[in-house]
């Protein structure tokens, strides 16, 4: 039983990268997308949270989790920006977040020679800004929600860039850059 249970933290990792996935292939903000958008909200919190109780936290499981939000991430990013008439500065500040993201992750990898996906405060609560999109939106709005979750994406970004570059050794459970 030990064994299965050290394997139900990833499978759950695996389960948001597949229902992610699924998102692409159903209507959007349709009753089945938003079943399955809550499952992939719900494999988020457990997948660390079992991880954590059954004393199985590993640098893999880290790397698939963080693949696995990265996955939903893009999957969001291409089943929203078709829908919405996004303004072009709104495009080009996705972008740059992008960019920086993608930076830090090069910086991790010529420094550690690994993937260096952190789980900050502020990366967790990007995450939970960003799944909460679909009802921020309805209740805020398009402009005032992306501005939210843009400036705290742009936040996280750059302050996992400084982590990694500053960083003499991979600290994934960073919580802070205010934090040793």
């Amino acid at each position: 039983m030990v064994r299965i249970q050290k394997h139900i933290p990833n499978a759950l990792s695996a389960l948001r990268i597949l229902c992610s996935l699924l998102l692409l292939m159903v209507q959007p903000l349709s009753a089945m997308f938003f079943g399955i958008y809550i499952v992939c909200g719900i494999s988020d919190v457990l997948d660390g949270y079992t991880a954590r109780r059954t004393n199985s936290a590993s640098p893999l499981g880290a790397n698939v989790d963080s693949i696995a939000d990265a996955v939903f991430t893009a999957a969001l990013l291409a089943v929203f920006l078709p829908l919405l008439s996004l303004p072009l500065w709104i495009i080009c500040w996705i972008a740059a977040v992008t960019l920086v993201r993608l930076g830090s992750l090069l910086v991790g990898y010529i420094k550690y020679r690994a993937l260096s996906f952190l789980h900050t405060y502020a990366n967790k609560a990007t995450g939970l800004m960003l799944f909460s999109f679909p009802f921020l939106y309805s209740l805020f709005g398009l402009t005032a929600t992306l501005i939210v979750i843009c400036g705290l994406a742009s936040c996280s970004a750059v302050e996992e860039l400084i982590i990694n570059l500053k960083s003499k050794e991979l600290l994934r459970d960073q919580g802070s850059m205010f934090m040793k």
